[in-house]
């Protein structure tokens, strides 16, 4: 049986948006021309051609183009012109299932507001630090209508409401199951764990493995070729897991299906697996880190940073008059506490907090690594001088705790999370079975 995943945030989160932009492509520049009004028709009618009608709606090419062009732009492989054919059958697909959901959705009447999307599209904003609105910039500069993304967000949290929904009473995890999951946990202290991430691609008809296979060849090949397996898994992948970015958290050999398992055991980290055939479909999966089960000590530190950036490039010889002045209120804070760091950020570039608590022996570049190991707690560092400003660091706490132990809260949630991921595959497929689904060349 599968595991799903830990809550991590995905490349887009547990997503919505309310899509208040015309899903229009814009005509390129020599058909603007009134010598080239019937190429123009025909752009035009290429953008509106339907390639899938889904219990009567329809889903058009310009749909799919758009689409395929936000994985692209997500993955950096570029929106060329072969990237977007090698994609399209399998983001027709996609739409397709999407399609199949969001009626669902509707039909159960689960609400998504406009102002969940909004504020989920703020979020992916503020992780990459885009100003309001900036995310839509930059996915029209690519040539990305944000309708792709938006409908795409909006889909996920209607998806994820009804899932829930649909659990009904297996929701409420029982004191009893979580005292027998962690004894069954307990009882394997010792073995082998595995931190691994998947997408999953289902052949819900025999007919299509042919194709389906021939996609997820391509997959593996992309994400070996340098694609963040992240991305393809929150475009591509059917497992709830989707949603973190194809994150399955620690898992344990005898949770994955025997073939995977088999694979799994024998992975370097680091490496992406060649596709497995599962129940249901396709598992790819990339191996991050191993440990053993119950046994992972680490040292967690809370940061807080002040960084007074340059106006110019550092010259060491000649600073400017600017930059001499960042080093002095840097010096200033040498020895003081968290709150002074915290105050002396206010207003700048780069947040006080780094990310809350973080594994020291997981902090890169090492020699920041090494610098924040040598700090005591609660006395800020000297200034560290970069070429394009200027540093001060202080460590708020710091603490020794098993990372492999698990609560209560933990066992509470993995349970939850399998029992999502089997419901919202049933409903996926039952939803296929009975629709009416016709496909156009």
């Amino acid at each position: 049986m599968r595991r799903a995943s830990a809550p991590l945030r995905a490349l887009f989160p547990a997503l919505a948006l309310a899509a208040l932009l015309p899903l229009v492509s814009p005509a390129p520049a020599w058909a603007q021309r009134g010598t080239a009004a019937g190429a123009s028709g025909m752009a035009g009618a290429e953008t509106n051609r339907i390639v899938a009608v889904v219990n009567g709606d329809i889903v058009t090419a310009s749909e799919v183009t758009n689409r395929a062009r936000l994985f692209a732009l997500n993955a950096g492989m570029g929106p060329a012109p072969e990237v977007l054919t090698r994609l399209r059958p399998q983001v027709t697909r996609l739409l397709v299932d999407e399609r199949l959901r969001l009626q669902e959705v509707q039909r159960r009447r689960i609400p998504v507001a406009d102002a969940d999307v909004a504020a989920a599209v703020a979020e992916i904003e503020s992780r990459n630090g885009l100003p309001s609105g900036g995310l839509a910039q930059q996915l029209r500069a690519s040539g990305v209508q944000p309708r792709a993304l938006y409908d795409q967000i909006r889909n996920q949290i209607g998806w994820s409401r009804l899932v829930r929904q649909q659990l009904g009473a297996q929701g409420q995890i029982s004191q009893a199951r979580v005292d027998e999951y962690i004894a069954g946990h307990n009882a394997r202290i010792g073995e082998p764990e595995f931190l691994v991430s998947e997408i999953f691609i289902p052949v819900d008809d025999p007919a299509a493995e042919p194709e389906v296979r021939r996609f997820v060849d391509d997959v593996v090949g992309q994400l070996r070729a340098g694609v963040p397996f992240p991305a393809a898994a929150t475009q591509f992948s059917q497992s709830q897991t989707a949603l973190q970015g194809g994150d399955m958290g620690w898992v344990r050999a005898d949770e994955f299906d025997p073939a995977v398992a088999d694979v799994v055991n024998r992975m370097p980290q680091g490496a992406i697996a060649n596709p497995v055939r599962v129940p249901g479909g396709f598992q790819i999966v990339t191996l991050r880190q191993k440990r053993e089960t119950g046994r992972d000590l680490a040292t967690l530190v809370t940061l807080r940073q002040a960084f007074f950036g340059f106006a110019t490039p550092l010259d060491p010889q000649a600073p400017t008059q600017q930059q001499v002045q960042a080093v002095e209120r840097a010096r200033a804070l040498e020895g003081r506490a968290c709150p002074a760091v915290e105050a002396a950020a206010q207003g700048g570039n780069r947040p006080a907090d780094p990310g809350g608590a973080l594994r020291l022996d997981a902090m890169q570049p090492p020699p920041l690594r090494n610098i924040v190991a040598g700090l005591p707690v609660n006395r800020a560092s000297q200034p560290l001088i970069t070429p394009e400003g200027v540093l001060v660091i202080a460590v708020c706490s710091k603490e020794t705790r098993n990372m492999a132990e698990l609560t209560p809260d933990q066992a509470r949630l993995a349970i939850l999370r399998d029992r999502i991921e089997l419901t919202s595959r049933q409903l996926q497929r039952d939803l296929r079975r009975r629709a009416s689904i016709e496909m156009r060349s």
